[in-house]
């Protein structure tokens, strides 16, 4: 009997998110990644499935809330930029 192919990792995406996006999520992606290829090199194809599965929902979950927060970060930063340059130019228009 052939072993089942063995299930992807996410370990590189999961580090790339804890890196870029969100710490929490990103570190509970590599430890799962990091059970895919030890679970499955011990005979436990079960167990790699939902180590993978488990790793790839973390890393996901940490991308897209990573990319949220990041987006509302670049609105605010903008808006904070409109309200500033609004004020200067009023206050400058009622100097004169």
């Amino acid at each position: 009997m052939n072993p089942p192919v063995r299930p992807k990792n996410w370990l590189v995406e999961s580090i790339l998110v804890t890196i870029f996006c969100c710490l929490p999520f990103g570190i509970a992606g590599i430890v799962n990644a990091a059970n895919v290829n030890s679970r499955y090199d011990s005979g436990d194809f079960e167990g790699a499935d939902k180590a993978s599965k488990e790793a790839g929902k973390w890393t996901k979950i940490g991308f897209w809330i990573g990319l949220s927060l990041n987006l509302i970060g670049i609105i605010a930063y903008l808006l904070m930029i409109f309200v500033f340059v609004s004020a200067a130019a009023a206050g400058a228009a009622s100097s004169y």
